[in-house]
């Protein structure tokens, strides 16, 4: 299926998922994080709820907290669980080339569909040097679907509209998980539709509304929180019905807002695995295990707004499930 994966095939939500860590892996001394078992039952609910094109290991994924083996061991977990009902793009990001390529051999090989795919982040890569690290990959990865993870402060700096351009014309870049912002219409003019541009869940409808042809898919962090509100937007979003998706989308908004300590993006950033995990807590659907680490720590009301998320998620659930 990896050859066949086209940008026509990015449609709807595409969830983002996190790794369920077994009680022990907080400490440096563990050899297997990964609860498998938990792993399996929060597949299970979001592909059977509805969401179907998964992506794994980014930031509050834990990429880079993994052990090799464990990345491998998750995603085929993954892959086993959502069993042929849709698409698998498992994140692979390290700190160079040559060790991506090498991780995403072994996830392909363990039943992937495609890569999930940031730059290295030791160092800064101008406009060639992204390029060149793209090419690389496919290169190295003929015909392998890739999603791009595009986030200007995880990768230091966001990739430039000129060379969205040139990217949207490598084989096999089907879709940019886009971080937003006034940038976001002259990137999806600069890619002609050659690959789909993801906004973020709460975004989407303002976004169909003024690209309706480009504008079929969102990306979002929520699925294992619940798929119910998720699920509500698509349908409005796919109907055009306008008024329900806005409101759907400013109650989504609402409840992200509290993991934002001070209202301010880069302050998530720099503890977003502790904040996902006590939004898992709060939303109370994944038994999630502590984070892995070094990313262990992060300021209690912090980790508080992570919960608060969670819960209003939860209240989400109730407003927008299957009899509302």
């Amino acid at each position: 299926m990896q050859g066949h994966v086209t940008v026509d095939a990015i449609r709807g939500i595409v969830g983002i998922i996190p790794t369920p860590s077994t009680p022990d892996a907080d400490h440096w001394s563990c050899e297997n994080s990964v609860d498998f078992d938990e792993t399996s039952r929060m597949v299970e609910r979001i592909v059977s709820g509805g969401v179907t094109i998964l992506m794994t290991n980014g930031s509050f994924g834990e990429g880079a907290s993994l052990t090799a083996s464990e990345h491998e061991a998750f995603t085929a977990c993954v892959a086993d669980t959502l069993a042929g009902r849709g698409l698998l793009f498992a994140g692979v990001t390290t700190l160079n080339t040559r060790d991506t390529i090498a991780r995403a051999r072994a996830v392909l090989a363990r039943g992937a569909h495609g890569l999930f795919l940031g730059r290295p982040m030791w160092m800064a890569l101008d406009a060639p040097g992204i390029l060149r690290y793209y090419r690389d990959i496919a290169e190295a990865l003929p015909g392998v679907p890739v999603v791009i993870y595009d986030n200007h402060l995880a990768f230091k700096g966001k990739i430039p509209t000129p060379v969205y351009a040139e990217l949207s014309r490598i084989p096999g870049v089907v879709a940019t998980k886009h971080i937003g912002g006034p940038g976001m219409a002259d990137d999806i003019a600069a890619v002609e539709g050659r690959i789909r541009v993801l906004p973020i869940d709460a975004a989407w409808p303002a976004f169909a509304q003024r690209h309706p042809d480009e504008a079929v898919a969102c990306w979002t962090g929520n699925a294992a929180d619940g798929v119910e509100p998720l699920i509500a937007l698509e349908r409005a979003v796919m109907d055009r019905d306008w008024p329900r998706a806005d409101h759907i989308a400013e109650r989504m908004a609402w409840a992200q807002s509290a993991m934002f300590p001070g209202g301010k993006l880069e302050n998530f950033v720099d503890y977003n695995v502790p904040i996902a995990y006590g939004r898992l807590e709060g939303s109370g659907l994944v038994r999630s295990g502590p984070p892995r680490p070094p990313y262990t720590q992060a300021p209690e009301g912090h980790v508080e707004g992570g919960r608060e998320t969670g819960r209003r998620w939860a209240q989400l659930r109730r407003e927008f499930g299957a009899a509302s």
